[in-house]
């Protein structure tokens, strides 16, 4: 394979890369030895234990494959993978607390761009083995099943992931006054396939620090699952190609987007 490798192959190499990672992962989960801090990421944020084999071991069977072009990662950057054509974005360890921690909601996220918008995600619960996956146009799947976001249209009834910083959580409680349940997962990328699957209601989170790497897949999936995901003003969302400039997001089964939109706004 020495161009870009299609959706469904970039899909193919993930889900063996992830099948593997289980296994490479399991004496790191719940334990301190996988959240030793090794050094600091391009993200500028400690990089633990856990992150550096999840990463090595894709960047090597990607590597080998020739997926794509370049691939940028939280830990290590912008690498060069070897193909001819294309971007992955990858978080290997979404929910790295969760996992050392052994609280089992943490993922591997993978997302492929053709240069101009992301065509692949990729989105597997390392704990559980779910496993999330979209073809732009192609609709999304949980386990080879497809998947629709909820049908929920009153907050009064709805579940959502919110995260805020301290300063913004008097706003913030507007809108968790207004919904039945708030949750707090703590991995971005399955929250939202959660919203993809119709688990969730919405996600919405205005800390600013959401990036390409870990959101990606998961906006792909819950788009292509009927979702609607933008910026809090509710104009687009988009990603530069960094690991250090982040982002809010909301992410909801569209039919109530333009009420959270309203109570952000307020």
């Amino acid at each position: 394979m020495y161009l870009m490798a299609t959706p469904f192959q970039f899909l193919s190499v993930c889900d063996e890369v992830g099948k593997i990672m289980v296994q490479e992962l399991a004496p790191l989960i719940g334990s301190a030895y996988g959240g030793e801090e090794l050094c600091i990421g391009a993200d500028n944020t400690p990089t633990e234990r856990i992150d550096r084999v999840a990463e090595d071991l894709v960047l090597s069977v990607f590597r080998e494959k020739k997926v794509c072009r370049s691939l940028l990662s939280e830990e290590a950057g912008m690498v060069d993978i070897g193909g001819d054509a294309g971007i992955a974005y990858l978080d290997p360890v979404d929910g790295t607390f969760n996992a050392v921690s052994g609280i089992p909601f943490y993922a591997l996220s993978i997302a492929l761009s053709d240069g101009d918008q992301v065509i692949a995600g990729y989105v597997k619960n390392l704990a559980n083995g779910e496993t999330f996956t979209a073809i732009r146009g192609e609709g999304a799947y949980l386990n080879g099943s497809p998947i629709q976001v909820s049908t929920e249209t009153m907050l009064d009834h709805s579940a959502m992931s919110v995260y805020a910083k301290k300063f913004d959580m008097t706003r913030m409680m507007q809108l968790g006054h207004k919904i039945r349940r708030w949750r707090l997962l703590g991995a971005s990328a399955l929250e939202l396939c959660y919203v993809a699957c119709g688990r969730l209601d919405g996600f919405v989170d205005m800390r600013n620090t959401l990036r390409v790497t870990d959101a990606a897949a998961g906006i792909l999936i819950c788009r292509e699952a009927g979702g609607r995901v933008t910026l809090p003003d509710g104009s687009v969302l988009e990603f530069p190609d960094n690991v250090v400039s982040g982002r809010c997001v909301v992410a909801t089964n569209r039919v109530i987007h333009r009420k959270v939109i309203e109570y952000l706004r307020s």
